[in-house]
């Protein structure tokens, strides 16, 4: 395990594999932390340096007080790159770490080289929706809006017939309420339609085919903005498809990785 205090926060990382190689680095989604992508590591291509991290209140960083921003995020996550000396990586965000994504590279164009853009927008939700959310784990816990949480992250099959499925419900459940707070007051006040539309950054989207957060056609919203930006959609996926079909995302992204050294 890493940490680094940076931004005003303690920061749990880790940075592995080649050092003369692609910076690919990863932001996870609301409520989950770096494991989300365990499974797909093993099906990148060879000599990538990878970085992963828990996004503030996440995981093992810590949980500062809420509300966060979404500036404040994307600094964190641009303080990391600092810190151990990276320059114009591949950033993949889900979700929330989409728009960290998005954010960092409008807010240090010089450390991102290439985007991959999983199960995120421009804008996600609404101010209503997220202060519900946010009043609802307040006054009741995560287990109140976990059969809702995890029923969108995963399909149906995956719920019913994995074992990991156990796994992930708990890791949902073990979030600080504070830090998971933060990060949905962030979600809340973001809108990035200008930022993003003002991206000139090689850029590819993805999403889930049965994600009803983030679906197909509100990442299609976003992928128009980007110049050059393409969709690809991942079958019999819900929000989180670095999970359940982790072999056809790193296989997307190898091969988006590819093209850019063609």
């Amino acid at each position: 395990m890493a940490f680094a205090r940076l931004n005003g926060a303690v920061v749990h990382y880790e940075d592995a594999g080649a050092r003369n190689g692609r910076t690919i680095v990863f932001s996870n989604s609301l409520g989950t932390d770096f494991r989300i992508w365990d499974g797909l590591l093993g099906h990148l291509p060879a000599n990538l340096r990878i970085i992963r991290y828990d996004t503030r209140g996440h995981g093992l960083s810590e949980a500062t007080p809420a509300p966060y921003a979404m500036k404040t995020l994307a600094e964190d996550l641009a303080a990391l790159l600092d810190h151990l000396r990276v320059k114009g990586a591949a950033v993949v965000g889900l979700s929330v770490g989409g728009m960290i994504a998005q954010g960092l590279a409008s807010l240090r164009p010089d450390l991102v080289s290439a985007l991959v853009l999983m199960d995120t927008a421009h804008r996600i939700g609404t101010v209503e929706g997220w202060n519900g959310r946010i009043d609802t784990v307040r006054q009741k816990g995560m287990a109140a809006i976990a059969d809702g949480v995890l029923g969108g992250w995963f399909t149906q099959g995956y719920r019913d017939g994995v074992v990991d499925f156990a796994g992930y419900r708990a890791m949902l459940l073990r979030n600080d309420i504070e830090g998971y707070a933060g990060v949905c007051a962030a979600l809340r006040d973001a809108d990035l339609t200008e930022s993003t539309r003002a991206l000139k950054v090689p850029t590819l989207c993805a999403a889930g085919e049965h994600d009803a957060t983030t679906s197909p056609a509100i990442m299609r919203g976003t992928a128009d903005l980007i110049d050059g930006a393409r969709l690809e959609v991942v079958r019999d996926a819900g929000h989180i498809p670095c999970v359940e079909r982790p072999k056809e995302v790193a296989g997307l992204i190898g091969g988006f990785l590819n093209g850019l050294d063609g």
